[in-house]
């Protein structure tokens, strides 16, 4: 039984004083991996940001050349029409329909000549300045 007591008595062992070295190796790996992990994810996220910029501009140029298309055939369109209302035939129409007019008589025309002044004197304009 004295065996059986022997076993059964355990001593407490502290280990509190214990201190653990930094493995400096280690630290400096840990670094360096971080750095380069850092590194690929910040060269990743900016070659992302540059295709989603270039992705994001050409929808832009597609919806700026859909406007423009659209602005173009409206353009047309209100060519079309000024020129259609810019026709002698359709003044006419509606200058003698709904706005009443008539041709003039030759009674109410009267024709004015543009008079061609005669040149003053040489010593006048002198005289002038």
């Amino acid at each position: 039984m004295s065996i059986d007591v022997e076993y059964a008595i355990k001593k407490d062992i502290r280990n509190n004083p214990v201190v653990r070295e930094v493995d400096l190796q280690q630290k400096r790996e840990f670094l360096r991996m971080t750095c380069i992990a850092v590194a690929i994810v910040g060269m990743s996220l900016f070659a992302a940001w540059q295709h989603f910029k270039i992705v994001q501009n050409g929808y832009e140029v597609q919806k700026l050349e859909q406007a423009r298309a659209a602005e173009a055939s409206l353009n047309r369109q209100l060519r079309l029409e000024v020129e259609t209302y810019s026709a002698p035939d359709v003044i006419e129409k509606k200058a003698l329909g709904p706005l009443h007019m008539v041709w003039p008589t030759p009674k109410d025309t009267l024709v004015i000549q543009r008079a061609t002044p005669a040149s003053p004197d040489a010593s006048v304009v002198a005289a002038v300045r």
